[in-house]
Order: C-alpha cells, then sequence, then structure tokens
C-alpha cells in the first residue's frame, strides 16, 4: 500500500486532470452550440439550392455542357479530407482515418487534405498528396472555402480530374459523427429524380443557360461550406463527450485513492495508539 504522501499527490494530481478536461469539457460545448446553430442553418440553404439547380438542370435536358456537370477523359478523383486540428475528441480521427486508408492503395487519387491530424496519415500513404491546409479551432468561415474552390476548378477545368469526392465527418447527432464520402463533382441526377421542377411558365432574366454557371459555382462553394461546418460541429461533440468521459474517470479515480488514503491514515493511526499504549504497558512493568 502506498504511504500517505503518494496518495495525496496522486489524489492532486487526479483533481488537476479533472479540473483541466471539465473546462476543455465547457470550451467544446459552447464552440458546439454555435457550431451546431451554424450548421442547421445552412443545410436549409444547401438543400434549396441543390434543388433549384437541379431543376434547371433538368428544364435543360441535360444539354448543358459546364464541366461541373460533364464526365471528362481523366481517370483520376480529387479527393478531400476534412479533419480536426487537434486531438482528444475521441474516435472521431480513427475513424477518417480507418475510411481512408480503405482507399489510400487507389492511386488514381490527388489527396487535398484540411486538417493537421488527418495529414499525418495522408503523407505515409502513396497517394499524391497536392495540398494540405489548417482546419482551425474556430467556426470555420467562407475565407476557408475559396482555396479549396479554386483548387477544385484548376484540376476539373483542366481536365486532370474528372470528379471530386470529400471525406468528412456527418454530425447525425452529440453522441453520433459518421465518416462519410460526399461526391460533390460531377453534379448528377437520379433517374427517380422527383423534386418539384420549376414551373413552364417562369422567366429568367438573362437565360436559364446563363445562369446556371454562376449558380453552379455558387453551389460548389455553399456545399463545401456545409461541410466543414459539419466537421467542425462533429469535432467539437466530440470532444465534449470525451472530456466528459475524461472528468467522469478522474472523479472515480480521486473518490478510489481518497478511499485507499483514508484506509492507509487510519491504519497508520492506529499502528501509533498501539506503538503508545505498548510504550506505557513496558513502562509500568
Amino acid at each position: 500500500m502506498a504511504n500517505t504522501i503518494q496518495l495525496k499527490r496522486r489524489i492532486k494530481t487526479a483533481q488537476n486532470v479533472s479540473k483541466t478536461t471539465r473546462a476543455m469539457q465547457m470550451i467544446a460545448a459552447s464552440k458546439m452550440k454555435r457550431a451546431q446553430e451554424a450548421a442547421l442553418a445552412t443545410r436549409a440553404y444547401v438543400e434549396k439550392i441543390t434543388m433549384i439547380s437541379k431543376n434547371l438542370i433538368h428544364k435543360l435536358d441535360y444539354k448543358s455542357d459546364h464541366p461541373y456537370l460533364v464526365t471528362n477523359k481523366s481517370e483520376k478523383t480529387l479527393f478531400m479530407i476534412f479533419s480536426p486540428d487537434k486531438g482528444l475528441c475521441g474516435g472521431l480521427i480513427t475513424a477518417l482515418a480507418k475510411e481512408y486508408l480503405t482507399l489510400h492503395k487507389d492511386s488514381d487519387i490527388f489527396l487535398v487534405t484540411v486538417g493537421k491530424k488527418i495529414e499525418i496519415h495522408a503523407a505515409r500513404s502513396n497517394n499524391a498528396l497536392i495540398a494540405s491546409f489548417e482546419f482551425g479551432t474556430s467556426l470555420p468561415t467562407m475565407d476557408k472555402v475559396y482555396p479549396l474552390v479554386n483548387l477544385i476548378d484548376d484540376y476539373l477545368l483542366t481536365g486532370k480530374v474528372s470528379s471530386v469526392k470529400i471525406l468528412s465527418s456527418n454530425f447525425i447527432n452529440i453522441f453520433t459523427q459518421k465518416p462519410t464520402i460526399h461526391t460533390i463533382l460531377p453534379i448528377k441526377l437520379t433517374n427517380n429524380h422527383n423534386q418539384k421542377i420549376i414551373e413552364s411558365f417562369g422567366l429568367f432574366e438573362p437565360s436559364i443557360s446563363e445562369i446556371l454557371p454562376s449558380l453552379l459555382k455558387r453551389f460548389l462553394e455553399i456545399t463545401v461550406y456545409q461541410l466543414l461546418l459539419e466537421s467542425f460541429v462533429s469535432e467539437q461533440s466530440a470532444r465534449m463527450i470525451s472530456m466528459q468521459n475524461a472528468t467522469d474517470n478522474a472523479k472515480d479515480i480521486i473518490q478510489d485513492l481518497t478511499l485507499e488514503y483514508n484506509k492507509a491514515r487510519q491504519a497508520k493511526i492506529t499502528n501509533e495508539i498501539l506503538d503508545i499504549a505498548g510504550g506505557a504497558i513496558s513502562a509500568n512493568t
């Protein structure tokens, strides 16, 4: 059994850890609330602009030759991965890395990472890492989107790649974040496309073919931005739960150590009493 001094030090250390993880839990909860509000608010906009874009494409009977809609002859894919810059967020990074590692043997990938944690795994693979960006520790802004969109345009419009995919964490709820691969480009309509088509009497000025390029560019920007928001709120949710579990574990350790300390202290007091009583008996005899 450890002596009381060692136990007191271990209790103090556990208390300091508990305070730190509690503070990190509160910070993550605060960030998660703002990020969740932003992500949920943007979802409606993304759904609406997606519906309008696909309706306009449908109205043109797929005759547009815009690069976002057609597949070129290249067999390569521009693959982007969004991950946190920091750890301590449970199994979020591990899940992303595992999802990526199932694809890393594909040599037809140009890789772009957003986030330092996934960059480590990407650097170890055989895929061509063409760019890496920091994700940041604050709520993403549109400033982070433009370099990514410019990179997409550079590789897609010049025919270096034929498709664009993004691997990111999809926020389902506070306890569940699922790594998901999104095929962003080219935009495809399913055969059972049944969304509400713009009525034939709708008037467009300028024409639909002139509106569509700007609309598709906006569609790409807001889709990438939405995935950044989803990744950020997933990170904060995972970190909040992870730090909450760490705080609870630290409290359990403190209770166990306190009980052990009290036992050791009581045993020490008992031994001292016995020594005093033994000495008194010896003196009287």
